[in-house]
C-alpha cells in the first residue's frame, strides 16, 4: 500500500498523522485525467481502503487547478480508434472516481484549490465533503464543444444539485465561482485561498476524533437510504445499527451512554465521547 515514500508518475500520496493527502500531479495539464493517472488512482484508492494509517482521505490538485476533467487528447483522440483500450480506460476511471471513492469506508474531503471542470465533477461529488478556495472556478464546458457532460457527470449531479441548477450549468456551459458553488450546495463552503489547507485540516482533525466504525456506518447508511422507500430504509437502518454494534470493537455506544448517563462527564450535542 502507498507509504509516505511511494512514488507515482501522476499522483502524490502523503500521510500525516492519520490524514492521507492524495494530490493529482499533472499541473502542466491542469491535472486533467489520463489513462495512466486513472490506473494509479484506482490502485491508490483500493490500497487505502483498509490502510490503518489512513483515517481521513483528502483529494486535491497540484498547481493552480484541482482537476480540469478528462485529458481530451489521451482519452478521446488517442483512443477513438481503439475501442478495447477505450472500454478498459473508461472502466478504470469510473471505478476510482465513483464506485470506489463514493463508497470509500472512511471520510473523504475534496480540497478544491483551483479549476474544477467537466469530468472532475464526478470525484468532487463522490467525496463526502468539499471545501474550495474562493479563487476556484467551476464549469461544465462540454456543451461548448459538442458533447454532453458524459461519463457519470450528468447523473452524479443529482446527488448535490437541484433540477434548475443542473440544467442551467449543463446547458449553458457557464462557469461559476466557489461562492456560487456553495450556494447551490455543490460544495460545503468557500474559504480564502490562504486558509484552504487550514480549514481542511480542521475538518479532518474533527473527523479523526470520532469513532471510525460509527463514521463508516453513518456514511454508508445516509448514502444508501437516499434511493430507498421508508419501509426499506427502516429495515436497513435497524440491520445497520445491529451490524455497527457487532463491528465496533471500541464499543462506542456503551462508552458514550456511560459517560453521558452515569458519569455525567460529556454531553453528546457538544462533541464526541472520550475515546481514551
Amino acid at each position: 500500500m502507498p507509504s509516505a515514500t511511494t512514488e507515482y508518475q501522476n499522483v502524490i500520496v502523503e500521510k500525516d498523522n492519520g490524514t492521507t493527502w492524495v494530490t493529482l500531479n499533472r499541473p502542466e495539464k491542469r491535472n486533467a485525467m489520463s489513462p495512466d493517472l486513472d490506473r494509479e488512482m484506482l490502485e491508490i484508492i483500493m490500497s487505502l481502503e483498509e490502510d490503518p494509517e489512513t483515517h481521513v482521505l483528502v483529494l486535491t490538485g497540484a498547481g493552480p487547478a484541482w482537476c480540469a476533467g478528462m485529458d481530451l487528447d489521451q482519452y478521446f483522440r488517442a483512443l477513438e480508434t481503439k475501442p478495447g483500450e477505450r472500454a478498459r480506460a473508461e472502466w478504470v476511471t469510473h471505478q476510482w472516481r465513483w464506485q470506489r471513492l463514493y463508497t470509500f469506508p472512511k471520510p473523504t474531503i475534496a480540497m478544491v484549490n483551483g479549476y474544477c471542470f467537466g469530468g472532475a465533477f464526478t470525484q468532487l461529488v463522490a467525496c463526502d465533503f468539499a471545501i474550495a478556495s474562493d479563487e476556484a472556478t467551476f464549469g461544465l464546458s462540454e456543451v461548448n464543444w459538442g458533447i454532453l457532460p458524459g461519463g457519470l457527470v450528468s447523473k452524479v449531479l443529482d446527488v448535490c444539485l437541484g433540477y434548475r441548477d443542473s440544467l442551467y450549468y449543463g446547458m449553458t456551459g457557464e462557469t461559476f465561482d466557489a461562492k456560487t458553488a456553495a450556494s447551490i450546495r455543490l460544495i460545503n463552503k468557500a474559504v480564502p485561498a490562504a486558509k484552504l489547507r487550514e480549514e481542511t485540516i480542521l475538518l479532518a482533525d474533527r473527523l479523526k476524533k470520532l469513532n471510525p466504525e460509527t463514521l463508516r456506518a453513518v456514511k454508508q447508511s445516509m448514502k444508501l437510504v437516499r434511493g430507498m422507500s421508508m419501509d426499506q430504509a427502516s429495515d436497513y437502518l435497524m440491520a445497520k445499527s445491529a451490524q455497527l454494534r457487532y463491528r465496533d470493537q471500541e464499543d462506542g455506544y456503551s462508552k458514550g451512554i456511560k459517560q453521558f448517563v452515569d458519569d455525567k462527564s460529556y454531553r453528546p450535542g457538544l462533541g464526541p465521547y472520550s475515546r481514551k
